[in-house]
């Protein structure tokens, strides 16, 4: 268990790395320059355009990983009630679902064919994060199960 709480506490210095780190670069012709365009950035952009989007990828790339993080990490410190894991995992697979939207997005753009986009790293990072969180809900809760109280 002692691993599981290393790896979920690691999650709380990871995450604020991957919304700051590069998600992709995109631009008109790679000739001229790509903007690097990181989850912060985004959220930058959509809160200065369309506020409801703003505020369904906030909630999904920044409140969902984050708030699921620390209730897993007062699960795991006997801070929180087991009981509340199904909440955890309700949040993880939110914050999932902001994978597949960015995903989503490079598909569209790579297949109308304006433009140019590369995925950065931060994209691989953003995703580690996810599903390192999820795995580490997954083997918290097998442990919970096996340990007699």
């Amino acid at each position: 268990m002692r691993l599981l709480q290393i790896l979920n506490l690691s999650l709380l210095v990871l995450y604020p790395v991957a919304w700051f780190a590069p998600l992709m670069r995109a631009g008109l012709l790679p000739l001229f320059g790509l903007s690097e365009i990181s989850v912060i950035t985004g959220l930058q952009s959509l809160w200065a355009s369309d506020v409801f989007l703003a505020l369904v990828v906030t909630v999904f790339a920044l409140f969902a990983p984050y708030l699921k993080t620390i209730a897993l990490a007062l699960i795991q410190f006997d801070l929180l009630s087991p009981r509340a894991h199904g909440v955890v995992e309700l949040m993880g697979k939110l914050a999932m679902a902001d994978i597949f939207l960015i995903a989503l997005y490079i598909t569209i753009a790579k297949g109308i064919g304006i433009g140019h986009i590369e995925v950065a790293w931060g994209l691989y990072l953003f995703t580690f994060c996810i599903l390192s969180s999820l795995l580490i809900s997954w083997k918290t809760q097998q442990f919970m199960h096996h340990t007699p109280d």
